[in-house]
């Protein structure tokens, strides 16, 4: 059964390291990741929502394909896209690059929302992981003053707003290594990714 929400992938990016190659199409474990996302945001989600600006590439999915509104290039742009095109009051971030996001860990950030709550944000040892989070309708008025603003950092887009953190003692439960947040800028995480392939599936 899925939940009343919105799955948003952002799928944004020059990805030089890789050159030019899109980064959701990259295979670990013979695998691409965007069809790995593909599985765990079908499962959950009522809508899934794509933002690139390569929509022509994404044809094969059943799923709603979006553009950036905004043409500065930046994670918040993807998220005010995402926040703008969505028909559901809260939704599910994730970025394009992510091969070991878990079913259940999502599923832990969804539980938690609650109406009173803007934002549901991961929180380990690392830091805050805002393109693994959930974010409300409410939060698109911000996103875009800050675009416009040219400022462009998630975190201080969306102060003000009622967040609730999820702490890593949660988060473990579902997600014992956290693989959930690693995700794919460079050949080298490339390589470790397909180390631990094995390991996690």
């Amino acid at each position: 059964m899925t939940f009343p929400y919105t799955g948003v992938i952002l799928s944004g990016g020059l990805n030089t390291r890789f050159n030019g190659t899109n980064k959701s199409f990259i295979r670990v474990g013979h695998k691409r990741i965007m069809d790995r996302l593909y599985d765990v945001f079908s499962d959950l989600f009522d809508e899934i929502i794509l933002v690139t600006n390569h929509p022509l590439q994404f044809l094969d999915w059943d799923l709603t394909i979006v553009t950036d509104i905004f043409s500065v290039r930046s994670s918040l742009t993807g998220i005010h896209a995402g926040l703008f095109y969505m028909k559901n009051p809260f939704a599910f971030f994730s970025a394009c690059d992510t091969p070991f996001l878990k079913k259940e860990l999502v599923k832990t950030l969804v539980e938690q929302i609650e109406n009173n709550t803007d934002i549901i944000m991961p929180e380990t040892a690392a830091g805050l992981e805002p393109l693994c989070a959930i974010y409300s309708k409410r939060c698109l008025k911000n996103a875009e003053l800050h675009l416009k603003e040219n400022k462009l950092k998630i975190q201080w887009a969306f102060r003000g707003h009622r967040i609730k953190y999820i702490p890593e003692s949660v988060l473990l439960q579902k997600d014992p290594d956290l693989i959930s947040f690693f995700n794919i800028n460079t050949p080298e995480d490339l390589a470790q990714a397909e180390e631990s392939f094995h390991e996690y599936f």
